[in-house]
């Protein structure tokens, strides 16, 4: 069997098994809380997921589509070439492909634009068809070539001389709605929902229960969307948007809605993840302010960037990790950048799921994302480690509101200072994919910028700390 079939085979266990156990559970509690194995069987329903999954290794029903369409794109616009060419001639094949062919000349020929859709035929079948590649830049190349080449035809072509321009005309046309047809299609369908199903199996696997479980959270973590340094730090899977099929949000109830055991294992290993990153060698420095802040960065695997800032702050360890994990729901009040922020879940003293939404950026070009996260601290070397990734919740599902950021496993360290009781290292690893149709480079150049601005806003709030005791939650 397939890794893809063990993978879909799991993931239909687990739906499985929740939904009958829910079932009975309903009958005994019939007013409880919906399980997360509801959330996902609701979730793998959608059309979306269903055509983004490859079976037997095979390609996905979304990506045979687009495969199909650039065939159809070459046989289409042969087609309407060879019309071209025969009412030219009066339908003298030979006289035509002589003058077309033998004697090509840009100005009186169409058929560069026959050799423009056969190279797109061969760039994209080769990329998207046999490499399987998840990147739009192939496509991007092959729409941006033919674009320009179409738009220098319209300039050099000696339209004087043609006999039949309406037919001239339609080809050209024709060719350019194609090539932006295969960039669009590809963009915002496969990649989108091929991304979909991969999100739905891997979460719908986290909440396994078999004696399979460690086998498969060890198969995740070298799935080839997965993003392992050689300490095998996270895992990672590229992205895009999660689905927005929920009109409204779920209740406000602060009540227990899944098994504690279970997220506290995760939180467990988030932070083992996140620290074994956050001190890892290699980080290359990004930017360094006069104050001594400093943020580096270190690219992991298929090019993705995680952050590392680094800053003294006026204030006590303790304190700052009591106010950033017990008082989340005041983050908004000094934040700005955040505009909600709630617990959804306290699974214990050191572990819980909150929910934050972020304020829109760029003048509203950015907007806003939404975040569900699972997170747990612990003391390390004498640290204060608060680590966090996100999780599905069923109080919070994907709205069409904003956009499912997804963090992945990422901390703040909080280090007292020796002899300076009121003062402490801060270090944030930021690890987050904010979704959506936003080019990568342009994230990452921004999240330097982002850093350090939550860092004065930092600042300004532990200015209005007290530092006299130690919380009561840390003792």
């Amino acid at each position: 069997m397939s890794v893809t079939e063990r993978e879909i085979r799991n993931a239909a266990e687990v739906l499985l098994t929740g939904s009958y156990s829910s079932q009975l559970h309903s009958h005994s509690q019939p007013h409880s809380q919906p399980s997360p194995y509801h959330f996902y069987a609701s979730y793998l329903h959608d059309e979306d997921i269903y055509v983004g999954m490859s079976r037997n290794n095979r390609m996905s029903v979304v990506r045979r589509f687009f495969c199909l369409l650039v065939t159809f794109d070459l046989l289409l616009t042969g087609l309407m070439w060879l019309m071209c060419m025969m009412l030219v001639s009066g339908g003298d094949i030979i006289v035509s492909f002589t003058s077309q062919v033998v004697h090509y000349h840009i100005t009186s020929s169409l058929f560069d634009i026959v050799m423009a859709a056969i190279s797109r035929f061969t760039v994209l079948l080769l990329f998207y068809g046999l490499l399987r590649s998840s990147h739009w830049c192939a496509v991007a190349i092959s729409t941006a070539g033919t674009c320009i080449f179409l738009i220098a035809k319209v300039f050099v072509f000696d339209w004087a001389k043609a006999s039949q321009p309406t037919f001239q005309v339609m080809l050209i046309l024709v060719s350019f709605v194609l090539a932006w047809g295969e960039a669009w299609f590809l963009d915002f369908r496969v990649l989108s929902q091929e991304m979909k199903a991969k999100e739905c199996l891997l979460s719908s696997t986290m909440y396994q229960e078999s004696e399979r479980n460690p086998i498969v959270r060890n198969y995740i973590n070298n799935l080839p969307g997965s993003r392992d340094n050689p300490e095998s730090i996270a895992n990672f899977y590229s992205p895009l948007e999660s689905p927005q099929d929920s009109d409204d949000e779920a209740g406000s109830s602060n009540q227990c809605t899944s098994k504690p055991l279970d997220y506290h294992k995760h939180a467990k290993e988030i932070l083992e993840k996140a620290w074994v990153l956050i001190n890892s060698p290699d980080w290359q420095l990004e930017k360094e302010t006069v104050e001594g802040a400093t943020v580096h960065s270190k690219t992991v695997l298929k090019g993705s960037k995680v952050f590392r800032l680094t800053a003294k702050i006026n204030v006590s360890a303790s304190v700052l990790l009591s106010h950033l994990f017990d008082h989340v729901g005041e983050m908004p009040s000094w934040n700005p950048t955040v505009i909600e922020s709630e617990r959804l879940e306290v699974i214990d003293r050191q572990t819980d799921i909150t929910y934050q939404v972020s304020a829109a950026g760029g003048g509203g070009v950015v907007g806003s994302r939404d975040f569900v996260v699972l997170r747990h601290w612990e003391m390390i070397d004498g640290s204060y480690v608060s680590a966090n990734a996100s999780v599905p919740h069923p109080k919070r599902p994907p709205v069409k509101k904003y956009i499912r950021g997804e963090n992945y496993p990422g901390c703040w360290v909080m280090k007292p200072i020796p002899g300076e009781d009121n003062w402490c290292v801060f270090q944030w690893l930021m690890n987050t994919n904010l979704k959506g149709w936003l080019p990568q480079y342009v994230v990452d150049s921004a999240f330097t910028n982002v850093m350090l601005e939550f860092l004065e806003h930092l600042k300004t709030y532990g200015g209005m700390l007290s530092y006299s005791s130690l919380p009561n939650s840390l003792n």
